[in-house]
């Protein structure tokens, strides 16, 4: 999986296609995200020792990795590309302009 918690996405498909927000967390071996209001669900919560209040509160639910892309800071939602820098490490870099992520 290409994406990273932090990354700022755009949903490009789906009932939310169009949003663009912040992922908040990865799960690579199912190859799904939790992107921050995207995709949310009512959830009933008991109240409970941590939460001391209960009711029904939205809960961001997770979304396949393919249906959102990383958004560029110069040229918009793109595809992720790879390079190799002078010191072997890996970088992510958009596939259009060729920009670091």
């Amino acid at each position: 999986m290409k994406l990273r918690t932090g990354d700022r996405v755009k949903v490009v498909s789906g009932n939310d296609a169009g949003k663009t927000s912040r992922v908040a967390r990865t799960m690579p071996s199912k190859n799904r995200i939790v992107v921050e209001g995207v995709n949310t669900a009512k959830k009933h919560q008991k109240p409970t020792r941590d939460t001391m209040q209960g009711g029904i509160i939205d809960r961001d639910m997770p979304i396949d990795a393919s249906n959102v892309m990383i958004v560029c800071s110069n040229c918009g939602p793109t595809r992720i590309s790879h390079r190799i820098d002078s010191r072997g490490r890996k970088i992510r870099v958009c596939a259009k302009c060729g920009g670091d992520l």
